[in-house]
C-alpha cells in the first residue's frame, strides 16, 4: 500500500516538474522569438552613419526615418529587407540637407508592433561626425524595451571653473568643458543681492572646451561679496554648473586669498607660542 502511494506521489511530482519545465521552455522561446536590435556607428571624423541590426520578424522590410535635431525636417528615408537570419545593414550619407547641428534621430520600424520600433541618436556638427560612436537599442532577448547605457543621449554633462587672472584684477576668466559641441552655452553672473549683472553666449570649441572673460566694474558691480557664475546648455541639470567669485571694492579677490592669509596668521602665532613655551633662542646657551 505504501509502495503504491509512493509511486503515485512520485508520478505526480514528475508530472508537475514536466509542466514547469515546459512552461519555462515556452516562456524562454517566446522571449527569444520577438523584438529587434539596432546599432548606429560613426567614425571620429566622417560623413557616414552605418546602422546594423537584427530582427526575429524577418518577413517584413525595415523602414528607416532620419529626423533633424529640431524635429522639423526629415533628412533621410530608406528601407531594407533582412536576410534569412534576420540581419540587416544600411548606410546614411550626411548631405547638404543635414544643416542643423545636434542629435539626429534614426528610427527603425518593422510592421505595426511597438516591439519592432526603435530609435538611436547620432550627433552631427557642421555636416560631419566629430567622434567615434556606437549606439545600440535592443529589446531582442526579452521583448521589453531596455535603453542601452551607451546611448549618445545619456550625457556626461558640463563642468565649470572660475579662474582669477591676477590679484587686484578687474577681470576674471571662466573656463569649462562640455560633451555637446553643437549647442551654445548661456553664461550668467548674479550679484550677492540677486541682480543679474552679466549675460553672455559662449560657443564651445570642437574639443568641448569653452572660456569667457568677464570684466568687473560699473554700477552693477558695486556690491561686495560672492557673485554666482552659472553656465547652462540645456534644461537637463547635468548641463547646468555654477561657481562663485568674490568681489571687493570693485576688484576680484584671488581664490583662497582670505583663507591663505588666515592660515599664515595662525602659523605665525603658533610659532611664537611654541618658541615662548620652549624658551627657544637664536643664541645657544653654554
Amino acid at each position: 500500500m505504501n509502495f503504491k502511494r509512493s509511486t503515485t506521489s512520485m508520478a505526480i511530482a514528475l508530472m508537475a516538474l514536466s509542466l514547469v519545465s515546459m512552461t519555462s521552455i515556452q516562456q524562454e522561446a517566446f522571449a527569444q522569438n520577438q523584438g529587434m536590435s539596432i546599432t548606429a556607428t560613426t567614425e571620429k571624423v566622417g560623413d557616414t552613419i552605418t546602422v546594423t541590426g537584427k530582427t526575429v520578424s524577418d518577413y517584413t522590410d525595415v523602414t528607416f526615418t532620419v529626423i533633424s535635431p529640431s524635429g522639423n525636417n526629415v533628412v533621410g528615408i530608406d528601407q531594407i529587407s533582412p536576410d534569412n537570419d534576420g540581419n540587416f545593414a544600411i548606410t546614411f550619407t550626411i548631405s547638404s540637407g543635414w544643416k542643423e547641428n545636434g542629435f539626429y534621430s534614426i528610427k527603425a520600424k518593422q510592421g505595426t508592433s511597438s516591439l519592432y520600433e526603435l530609435e538611436v541618436l547620432v550627433e552631427v556638427t557642421n555636416g560631419i561626425t566629430l567622434r567615434s560612436t556606437s549606439v545600440t537599442e535592443s529589446n531582442l532577448e526579452t521583448g521589453i524595451f531596455t535603453p542601452s547605457e551607451n546611448n549618445a543621449a545619456r550625457n556626461a554633462g558640463i563642468t565649470l571653473d572660475a579662474i582669477v587672472i591676477e590679484d587686484g584684477s578687474t577681470m576674471f576668466e571662466v573656463t569649462g568643458t562640455t560633451d555637446r559641441m553643437s549647442q551654445d552655452i548661456t553664461l550668467k553672473v548674479v550679484a550677492p543681492n540677486g541682480n543679474v549683472v552679466k549675460v553672455a553666449q559662449v560657443s564651445p570649441m570642437l574639443s568641448g572646451e569653452f572660456s569667457a572673460e568677464i570684466t568687473v566694474g560699473g554700477s552693477l558691480w558695486k556690491q561686495d561679496g560672492f557673485y554666482t557664475v552659472t553656465v547652462q546648455q540645456f534644461n537637463d541639470p547635468k548641463y547646468t554648473a555654477s561657481t562663485e567669485v568674490e568681489i571687493l571694492d570693485g576688484v576680484v579677490v584671488p581664490e583662497f586669498g582670505t583663507i591663505a592669509a588666515m592660515i599664515l596668521a595662525v602659523a605665525i602665532i603658533s610659532i611664537i607660542a611654541v618658541s615662548a613655551k620652549s624658551r627657544l633662542s637664536i643664541i645657544p646657551r653654554y
